[in-house]
């Protein structure tokens, strides 16, 4: 087989499981009439939204794309890299993700009726099997054409500086389908809960609930779209910094296009052995799902480490960089170090936010004294779960640089991402239960039904939780390499901290984060606002409403979100595109300072967020279960207060952080030619 065949016939094998587990999800029955209306409804509102979002994207992306092809023109530099070919593949890079995420959403919102009829047929196994099939559906089209997009891209040009341009489009795409999903979803899911749970009194998911039918939709353009697009975004920057290092600093040419090539294989096998762990939840998830799921991780990984293995020792050699020389093995060890890493951290989120553990069954407790200790609390939990993860990131690169030098950090960037397709699977697998139990409350079914989706949920909360270790470890890797190619690629050997632009950029770069999250938290509050407004109004305006004898316009909440979701990503999406080109422009020094300040506080203030507020879900719902009180009581009422701080935090601020300082290091990437030479 020739140059990279086996990663395009994996990436066709990868798509081809696609289509089966397309197919065999919608052979499912989607039940009654009822449950057939609500299933629609989301739809209908997850396409109007997704449709609205790539509209406003594409008129960015074809205004990004015209300026990188004139580039050379503008800047009166004919020899200039950039130009139409880059432009091409940073267009083609948007598409993928854009079409990965439709995809993905597209089944995500047909599977939640038919995983709520399979949990009434077949209880927890029949459920999980719609519902695991369901996200990966969106795990394996993640991989699959993320892989296929790229290798085409470098079999067409060959040169990393024009491929680098694939993943700037992926980036950009994710970066808004993240932060406007999470906008979308967390200011319908507060006012849901504000007005539903705690002034109305009403259950969660009560289809008496105007914000309902938008929180449901939210689910799955923010936590199924936006988390494919950021997975997707980390595993192509993973492999192009991986190639960039490989071709910048390896001077003998056979081992150079060696170790470009070498992250492919690997991505084939983690696309097979994805599909391997993806089959393997279908088989056993009977009564202990969890254990099923992270069983079909662990299975995934293992056979990628076994196979990654096979691959350096019949594909690689020694090789130097710098005058250090490495040997044949040093980049599976590297790989395996990175493996390791998102291994500990997914841990350690599973740790701070599963209500298995002390830290959430401590923050339930505290919720008997009101909101303010529930929300400190939280926030306290949060802070601790950063030690871990970040002394983990750290050794990790140390690792991995002793075994192969600065190309081992990309591929340890690249282990923790060989099985995005499980990984993706398992996490887009979450919001799918979590509808499937709405559809079961507004559909009035048996609540033995709502037993066994709420079973899933509760999996999904963790394994979610997981998966945004995961997504935050891979985007510190990802940006760390990212950034040390782009060092490369201007020249800086070694950044000098007494250098005043360097300074400079460190304290915006470190600036950087908080001011993003600020704007996207803002944005979040403008929505919930708006949306707490409409759910009062008709609660207080429309005659039967609360009493069940007529349906609330959820139309309306849902046009809220969307227009509330696409204002609200511009500005903070903006900012993460100009800042990085000013300051390049200005200096190359004071990009790679901002860029490293940029990644110190964003690593930190993502795993902050993500695990504060996946804590105080998880401590609602513990106290849900029946512990201190139940439902209803004032440590209730005080947890979802809590829940509507943590929301926010977890599946808008501290996910979009990810992205923020993955897109602009690529950003730096790709416009490394423009800055040297300006």
């Amino acid at each position: 087989m020739g140059l990279l065949g086996l990663p395009l016939l994996s990436s066709v094998v990868g798509l081809l499981f696609v289509v089966y587990l397309v197919f065999d999800v919608l052979r499912k029955s989607q039940g009654n009439d009822a449950m057939v209306r609500i299933s629609a409804a989301i739809q209908e509102g997850a396409k109007a939204f997704l449709k609205r979002e790539y509209l406003y994207v594409s008129i960015l992306v074809v205004g990004v794309a015209v300026l990188i092809a004139l580039a050379p023109t503008l800047t009166g530099k004919p020899d200039l890299v950039l130009g139409w070919r880059t432009s091409l593949t940073f267009v083609l890079g948007a598409l993928v993700s854009a079409l990965a995420g439709y995809v993905g959403m597209s089944i995500a919102t047909r599977a939640n009726a038919r995983t709520t009829q399979a949990a009434a047929d077949g209880g927890v196994k029949g459920a999980l099997a719609v519902a695991i099939s369901s996200g990966s559906v969106m795990g394996m089209s993640v991989a699959s054409m993320a892989l296929l997009g790229l290798t085409v891209v470098y079999l067409i040009f060959r040169e990393p500086v024009i491929v680098n341009g694939y993943a700037m489009g992926a980036s950009l795409v994710a970066l808004f389908a993240r932060s406007g999903g999470g906008l979308f979803t967390k200011g319908a899911d507060m006012a849901a809960d504000l007005v539903g749970k705690v002034e109305a009194n009403i259950p969660e998911d009560d289809p008496r609930n105007p914000a309902v039918i938008a929180d449901n939709v939210g689910d799955n353009v923010g936590d199924v779209a936006g988390l494919g697009a950021d997975l997707l975004e980390s595993y192509v920057e993973s492999i192009i910094a991986s190639m960039a290092l490989a071709a910048a600093l390896v001077t003998v040419a056979e081992t150079r296009t060696t170790l470009m090539t070498l992250p492919f294989y690997i991505a084939s096998a983690g696309i097979i052995a994805s599909i391997i762990g993806i089959m393997f939840v279908k088989a056993v998830g009977r009564r202990n799902p969890q254990g099923a799921l992270m069983g079909g991780t662990y299975v995934a990984a293992g056979l990628t480490a076994i196979a990654s293995f096979f691959i350096v020792s019949r594909m690689g050699s020694e090789f130097s960089i710098a005058g250090t020389t490495y040997g044949v093995l040093g980049p599976f060890y590297a790989t395996l170090a990175g493996i390791a890493s998102g291994v500990i951290i997914g841990f350690v989120s599973e740790y701070f936010t599963s209500a298995k553990y002390k830290p959430v069954r401590n923050l339930a407790a505290a919720s008997q004294t009101g909101p303010a200790i529930t929300i400190t609390a939280g926030t306290a939990v949060g802070m601790a779960s950063t030690a871990v993860p970040v002394i983990v990131l750290g050794v990790s690169i140390i690792v991995s640089h002793q075994l192969a030098g600065m190309y081992g950090i990309a591929m340890a960037a690249f282990g923790m991402l060989a099985t995005t397709g499980m990984v993706v699977a398992v996490d887009a697998y979450g919001p799918v239960a979590d509808n499937a139990g709405g559809i079961a409350e507004m559909a009035g079914l048996d609540p033995k039904v709502r037993e066994v989706t709420d079973n899933l949920d509760a999996v999904g909360n963790t394994t979610a939780a997981i998966g945004k270790g995961f997504a935050i470890g891979s985007a510190a890797f990802a940006a760390i390499a990212l950034l040390s190619a782009y060092m490369v690629s201007v020249k800086i050997n070694v950044i000098d901290m007494a250098d005043p632009r360097v300074m400079a950029g460190l304290l915006v770069g470190g600036m950087l984060p908080f001011l993003f999250s600020s704007m996207l938290l803002k944005a979040v509050s403008g929505v919930a606002f708006k949306m707490i407004d409409e759910v009062r109004r008709q609660f207080r305006e429309i005659p039967g409403l609360l009493e069940g004898k007529v349906m609330p316009d959820s139309k309306t909440c849902v046009d809220i979100s969307t227009r509330g979701a696409i204002k609200g990503m511009m500005k903070p999406g903006i900012l993460a595109i100009v800042v990085p080109v000013m300051v390049g422009l200005y200096d190359p020094k004071a990009l790679a300072g901002l860029l490293i300040g940029a990644v110190v506080t964003g690593v930190v203030l993502g795993i902050q967020t993500a695990n504060s507020g996946g804590a105080m879900d998880n401590a609602k719902k513990y106290i849900e279960e029946g512990h201190f009180g139940g439902k209803g009581s004032e440590a209730h009422k005080a947890s979802v207060i809590g829940d509507t701080v943590g929301d926010p935090l977890k599946d808008t601020v501290g996910p979009s952080i990810n992205i923020l300082i993955k897109l602009m290091s690529v950003i730096a990437l790709v416009l490394a030619p423009l800055f040297m030479n300006g």
